[in-house]
């Protein structure tokens, strides 16, 4: 089974007021999982690797052949896929975490850059986390 998950941070200012919004759809198209998170005050691009990493560790067990990630944050799929070079020093730590997770999990992970208007779902939980600054998951 091939997993489909969408990833959006979201920040009010960069830095600002941030959170985060995952949705996961089989390949039926059902949503498994809708998670969110409000993380305070941050930048976009520590927001947009912070749903990647709480993605991956939250289906760290699940029973897929391969999860293909959705992201509207270019500069996190271009580092992620190798195109950029990761020179902030804050990003590199996120980006040493994502390789560690991806080493040990059960299924293959592919990143895929999308638009925005193929995000909205991730997004509208993100500033939903911001706007309640509570988690949630469903």
């Amino acid at each position: 089974m091939i997993l489909h998950a969408f990833t959006d941070g979201a920040s009010r200012g960069n830095p600002g007021e941030s959170g985060f919004g995952i949705i996961v759809k089989d390949d039926s198209g059902d949503t498994i999982l809708a998670l969110s998170g409000y993380i305070g005050r941050t930048t976009n691009n520590i927001a947009e690797y912070t749903a990647l990493l709480k993605l991956l560790e939250h289906m760290r067990s699940a029973e897929c052949s391969r999860m293909i990630v959705h992201s509207d944050s270019e500069l996190m799929v271009r580092q992620l896929n190798g195109s950029y070079k990761v020179r902030d020093k804050g990003l590199k730590r996120y980006h040493a975490r994502f390789q560690e997770l991806k080493k040990s999990l059960p299924f293959d992970i592919v990143i895929r850059h999308i638009g925005r208007e193929e995000n909205k779902e991730a997004d509208r939980l993100a500033n939903e986390a911001i706007n309640t600054r509570t988690s949630s998951s469903a």
